[in-house]
């Protein structure tokens, strides 16, 4: 019983790929957008896509026009510093080729963290310790999705805990049955005085498209995860890896 348990929680992770992709092109055909911008350099964009949350919002950046639908104008709370101008912004997605159309933004922590952790959030991983939560879930044209879940730790032990905890959620994924798409090993990097481990993602038969990443700043730890591009390069991701990290040190 507990070896087939293990198989449909695999299963699960699995098909959070494919249902990313789904979601995603959902998202471009409703086309709910706000009003506001919140870009991480100060300059003027186009609204991003928001959708209500329990602990409120903070919107994101947009490179470019999307159709109105719906307006949310609950402001953003974020505490000790983090919000959304440490994540990651269109700008960066544009300088790597992608082409973001909406995002949603909360800073509740419900955001869930991977398409390898199941429905596991930074709120669940962190049991609610943290005293900010982040995270934005941009849309790209290509029906694929630009994923970020931040949360900033009361203590470095904290933050070190649960850097290790991603980690491990994130390997657990390298070791897949043949023709199941599987992370690739890991990278490491550091930029703005943080670090990150970065991970190609691989299909079922051996092509790059996508990945993930895990990042360090101080007491600030995330996880970041391009999905949904097959045609996605492992330069991607360490793109945006590069760029997150320094998001999250600012």
């Amino acid at each position: 019983m507990t070896e087939n348990r293990a198989v449909q929680q695999k299963s699960v992770r699995r098909n959070r790929v494919a249902a990313a992709a789904c979601f995603a092109a959902a998202l471009i055909t409703v086309g709910v957008v706000g009003t506001q911008s919140a870009n991480a350099d100060g300059a003027a964009q186009p609204a991003a896509q928001r959708t209500a949350a329990a602990a409120g919002q903070a919107p994101a950046a947009h490179p470019g026009p999307v159709a109105s639908a719906a307006t949310t104008t609950a402001p953003a709370t974020a505490t000790a510093g983090l919000g959304s101008a440490g994540l990651v912004q269109s700008e960066d997605a544009v300088r790597q080729g992608l082409h973001p159309v909406g995002a949603t933004v909360v800073l509740s922590g419900r955001q869930a963290l991977s398409a390898c952790s199941g429905e596991q959030t930074m709120r669940d991983l962190t049991k609610g310790g943290a005293t900010a939560y982040a995270s934005v879930a941009w849309t790209l044209d290509a029906a694929g999705l630009l994923n970020e879940s931040a949360a900033s730790a009361p203590t470095a032990a904290a933050a070190t805990a649960w850097e290790q905890q991603l980690v491990a959620l994130v390997e657990d994924c390298q070791d897949e049955p043949a023709g199941h798409w599987r992370y690739g090993a890991a990278h490491t990097l550091t930029a703005a005085g943080g670090t990150a481990r970065w991970y190609p993602a691989y299909s079922g038969d051996g092509v790059p498209g996508g990945g993930v990443a895990v990042l360090r700043s101080g007491t600030r730890v995330a996880v970041v995860e391009l999905a949904g591009r097959p045609a996605g390069t492992p330069a991607d991701v360490e793109g945006i890896t590069t760029a997150a990290l320094k998001r999250l040190a600012s």
